[in-house]
């Protein structure tokens, strides 16, 4: 009789996108992963997602989703983005550029994140940041880990760019929001994608002159996305979890944007975890794997 097994178990990756203050819900997905027995071989990040997947990682069990509950409930305390109008207003004027100090983020991750440099954790690890001087998408796979993860989070207006080696770095979810393309080239065969609910939901024209840059920039990354799923290889399987969220933490407005509403940390982690624990348990059990 042919042997039908494949002849080499497939290559599973987590895929964490970006999403400001919603990077909890990537939270509640972790857990419901791990609870389903369902652990990455690689692991990719942008934004948020790098730092979430940086503790994954580091340690791809149970105990990183309580370390990364704390994290996400720090970001809240420690002073990240806090702070009066009087004081982000003088950053600003000081600056030129940007509304908050990196120190108290780059302090948090230091005190999260185990190891120094990328190459030292348990899993291979790669995030996204965009150069500047390149215009163009830089992923970080060796080097010191903290500097790669603050450069995927520097939000421009709200954060410095990083810079590193005679350059700089913002934010990852200008040039790959959701870096699926990223883990079909470094081998995945098994995608599953950790994202914040944006892409859950159909925008609208924007109706207020703030809302402009918001829905061209959100039409930007979901495209990106949308073209990475549309070319997927023959043989690969994407998981997209949903995030439980509600029409609250994201309509028209693109409320989820807001960068300061850490005090429903914990209710996002357990809405993710449980609107992806109840997919997992059909995905996982239907021949094709979808539910």
């Amino acid at each position: 009789m042919e042997d039908s097994r494949p002849a080499h178990p497939p290559t599973r990756a987590f895929v964490l996108g970006g999403g400001g203050a919603l990077g909890a819900y990537e939270v509640g997905m972790l857990k419901a992963l791990f609870a389903a027995a369902v652990h990455p071989d690689v692991v990719v990040g942008t934004s948020v997602g790098a730092i979430n997947g940086a503790a994954v990682a580091a340690d791809p069990s149970r105990a990183s989703v309580a370390r990364l509950a704390d994290l996400w409930t720090g970001l809240g305390r420690a002073g990240v983005f806090s702070g009066s109008l009087l004081r982000r207003m003088s950053t600003v004027v000081r600056s030129g550029t940007h509304m908050y100090h990196p120190t108290p983020l780059r302090e948090l991750l230091s005190s999260h994140l185990p190891m120094t440099d990328i190459e030292n954790l348990a899993l291979p690890f790669q995030c996204v940041a965009a150069n500047i001087e390149r215009a163009a998408e830089h992923w970080f796979a060796a080097g010191p880990l903290v500097d790669a993860v603050l450069a995927s989070c520097a939000v421009p207006g709200l954060l410095p760019p990083v810079p590193l080696d005679g350059e700089h770095y913002v934010d990852g979810g200008l040039v790959n929001s959701i870096p699926v393309g990223r883990a079909v080239a470094l081998g995945a065969t098994e995608v599953y994608v950790l994202q914040v609910g944006r892409v859950e939901r159909a925008l609208c024209p924007p109706r207020a002159p703030w809302q402009v840059a918001l829905v061209a920039f959100e039409i930007a990354r979901r495209h990106r996305f949308a073209r990475d799923m549309a070319d997927l290889p023959p043989g690969v399987t994407v998981r997209v979890l949903p995030s439980g969220s509600g029409p609250e933490e994201g309509t028209a407005t693109l409320r989820q944007l807001r960068h300061r509403s850490f005090g429903r940390t914990a209710e996002r982690i357990e809405r993710a975890y449980a609107a992806s624990s109840r997919y997992l348990e059909t995905a996982l059990s239907t021949p094709d794997g979808e539910p």
